[in-house]
């Protein structure tokens, strides 16, 4: 199996990849552009935060498995994958605890003003006067946004430091809420109008997409705190650059929107020269523990897939397929049975969505269900019936809506 590692990708772990007969080529400055020239022969890429695009896609004639190393895909375009056949998948909650610990760096340092800081004494300028003011966050109400495996990590290290936390996200229950020991917001407004400190912990989809917005932004406390390691897109950037610049809230940024898709690049949005704004590029994920923990994942993965044809951590399979009916088929398990059976579905035309065959003990005999878009009809049900003698039974269910 021919595989593609288009980003850094550690050398250790290729070599796990090689040992499972794998012909790995290793390319991590390639750019994205490149790709649609480089794709044909592989059978499955992987990727960090190279973008996929649909160009890409299409040229991958063998391409089966994009594999994103860390958690969110919008690097990719899914959609695209979806209608080619191809699995997407990741590594969730690998990074959790390296991004966790960076918004609490941006907490601390934002409080404590530990850049400006360093960039006084490098200036060889001491300012001690200046630099004693900070509140400290003991006691200060923590908004989490968002209580996956990132969130989660958040909440444990906020109670540790005495923050009060309250959180947020569609999933949410009481009951969770009293799980993780924290309070239970019911809805977003109102944990941006009570919390000192906001960090944001949701993936990127339609309904995040600017999450954060001008009206959000003007509910914060003022001279609050805003801390973003998720997706620059969940943020309405110009609004939060408009609060910057009139130093209402303080902001705490992994991501941009935009931001360089290559590791390096200019960069220079306005928003870098606001006042009270702290950033880092895009690194929530980038501690070596970090990196090894989403390597062996990504290993685990792969090894999957070479060994069953498995896709672990699919995130574009259909929740729901548009089959109306189920054919359930009670045969003996000899060679041809299903051949008759599918053939026999083609002829009426009838378009089969999924298939699960299960062979019961000493296989003799299996069960196969068939899930159709359409009725098969009584005709249908009793010509695979009567139409080959390996057959024992077939029964027909409606299981759509």
């Amino acid at each position: 199996m021919k595989i593609l590692i288009a980003d850094k990708f550690s050398e250790k772990h290729i070599d796990q990849l090689k040992k499972l007969g794998c012909e790995i080529t290793y390319n991590p400055t390639v750019k994205a552009e490149e790709l649609p020239a480089l794709i044909a022969p592989y059978k499955v890429l992987v990727v960090r935060s190279k973008r996929v695009a649909v160009d890409t896609i299409k040229a991958g004639d063998q391409l089966t498995v994009i594999l994103r190393a860390g958690a969110g895909v919008n690097t990719i375009d899914v959609k695209a994958a979806s209608a080619r056949g191809v699995y997407v998948t990741n590594c969730p909650g690998k990074n959790s605890v390296a991004v966790a610990e960076l918004v609490f760096a941006f907490l601390l340092g934002l409080d404590r003003r530990l850049p400006d800081n360093v960039a006084a004494l490098r200036a060889h300028k001491w300012n001690k006067k200046e630099f004693s003011k900070a509140d400290g966050v003991l006691g200060k109400t923590l908004g989490v946004v968002g209580v996956g495996q990132i969130g989660r990590e958040v909440i444990k290290r906020a109670l540790a430091f005495g923050l009060h936390v309250v959180a947020w996200s569609r999933s949410l229950t009481l009951q969770k809420a009293k799980e993780l020991d924290v309070e239970y917001c019911p809805d977003l407004d109102t944990l941006f109008r009570r919390a000192d400190v906001i960090t944001l912990h949701v993936a990127l989809k339609t309904d995040t997409r600017k999450l954060v917005n001008a009206d959000r932004i003007a509910m914060m406390k003022p001279n609050a705190i805003l801390i973003n390691t998720a997706r620059g897109e969940v943020v309405d950037q110009a609004a939060l650059r408009a609060a910057l610049e009139a130093r209402k809230i303080r902001a705490g940024l992994d991501v941009f929107d935009p931001e360089p898709a290559e590791g390096t690049a200019d960069f220079a949005d306005p928003i870098l020269d606001c006042p009270n704004l702290y950033g880092t590029h895009h690194i929530g994920a980038s501690t070596e523990q970090a990196q090894d923990a989403i390597a062996e994942e990504a290993i685990r993965i792969i090894e999957t897939f070479v060994k069953t044809g498995v896709v672990l951590n699919c995130v574009n399979l259909a929740f729901r397929t548009p089959a109306q009916y189920q054919l359930v088929v009670r045969h003996y398990d000899r060679v041809g049975v299903l051949a008759y059976v599918m053939d026999q579905i083609r002829r009426a035309n009838i378009n089969i969505e999924e298939v699960q065959n299960i062979i019961f003990d000493g296989a003799a005999a299996a069960s196969c269900r068939i899930q159709l878009d359409t009725e098969p009809g009584d005709k249908l049900v009793a010509s695979i019936k009567d139409g080959n003698p390996d057959i024992i039974g077939v029964e027909s269910l409606q299981i759509g809506e």
